[in-house]
């Protein structure tokens, strides 16, 4: 059976990159796509390098008729994804990119996004999307939260660690680099080709990035304590990727041991040999995330190193995994793409 599927927002980043892995996906078809700014055009019109698909033109969402639609993927701003997605027939299965339904708290979603809670309700509904620890949740889910693309790397790298009690909770940093079109796609003057490329810089610098309520949830939820992470992320000038590099204190074997345990069955997660680091070269294009573990010249600290491509892996990736997993269809499904290269 074909599962009929929508895509709001569909003239974003990740809006593209949804419609570039469904299309390659056995058992999906792309019946509906809305982007409200450019409603009428067609997907050449906006994105070029799809004109090979055959694709339904750019609606308005209150002109697509949800009937018969089996799932809708929201690529849509926070703040605007609550109000759209609390619209939606209650029926219809849903994978929102957003950070509208990341956190569980309103509190703290007020807190870290500047805004009360529209949908307070189905905020608890909502699964978090980081499918390789949500698995059975995501499976049964109707509203399911992707994970910010920063916050599931990080995670990715972290998670087992603090699970198995094998880093000190008090003394976690981490660097990491994110390319361009993380920001989004909307027109931004530092974003300009002349203002990024040969440069990098740090921002959302002592703890004010979005992405730390969902650290600070996850990572105390697994420890049963609270845990706070040292983070800063860099603007780095390439178009798609994530490098985490994160600094704890614990056994570096022992950590490289205990992720190549905890990722053994893992289609998309790939734990390097010891003392080899990952690339975001290696990983582009794809739904693969690549770890490696460093000892310190420091006894009793390591280095651990997470990469992926966050349009992929870090989001339309993730929201294609989740979506198999709640049709029922196979997890790896229009997912195992290559990474390109070079």
């Amino acid at each position: 059976m074909t599962q009929k599927i929508a895509i709001l927002g569909a003239s974003g980043y990740t809006g593209a990159e949804l419609v570039r892995l469904i299309a390659t996906h056995p058992s999906m078809e792309i019946v509906a796509l809305a982007a409200e700014r450019k409603a009428g055009l067609s997907m050449v019109e906006v994105f070029p390098h799809l004109r090979h698909l055959d694709l339904p033109s750019l609606v308005k969402i209150d002109e697509i008729d949800f009937t018969g639609i089996d799932l809708c993927f929201c690529a849509l701003p926070h703040k605007t994804s609550q109000q759209v997605i609390s619209a939606l027939p209650r029926d219809l299965k849903i994978v929102d990119l957003s950070a509208d339904f990341r956190l569980r708290d309103p509190e703290a979603y007020a807190k870290w996004y500047g805004n009360a809670h529209s949908a307070v309700e189905m905020q608890g509904e909502a699964v978090y999307g980081l499918t390789e620890f949500y698995r059975a949740d995501i499976a049964k889910a109707r509203l399911v939260a992707g994970t910010g693309c920063n916050a599931a790397t990080g995670q990715f790298a972290l998670r087992p660690l603090i699970a198995a009690g094998l880093i000190d909770l008090d003394d976690i940093i981490m660097d990491l680099k994110v390319g361009v079109s993380g920001a989004g796609r909307s027109l931004k003057e530092n974003l300009l080709h002349a203002e990024l490329s040969e440069g990098s810089n740090a921002y959302a610098v002592g703890g004010t990035h979005r992405h730390l309520g969902e650290f600070d949830q996850e990572f105390s939820a697994i420890a049963g304590r609270e845990v706070k992470i040292q983070f800063t992320p860099h603007l780095a000038p390439f178009n798609r990727g994530i490098l985490a590099t994160c600094y704890v204190k614990g056994d570096a074997q022992a950590i490289h041991n205990a992720l190549e345990t905890a990722y053994d069955d893992e289609p998309f997660i790939e734990v390097l040999h010891f003392g080899a680091t990952p690339s975001t070269h290696d990983v582009r294009g794809s739904n693969f995330c690549h770890i490696g573990v460093s000892g310190d010249r420091i006894a009793g600290r390591a280095i651990v190193t997470a990469a992926l491509d966050n349009l992929t892996k870090g989001s339309s990736g993730q929201a294609l995994q989740n979506a198999n997993l709640m049709l029922g269809l196979e997890e790896t499904a229009g997912l195992m793409l290559a990474p390109v290269f070079p």
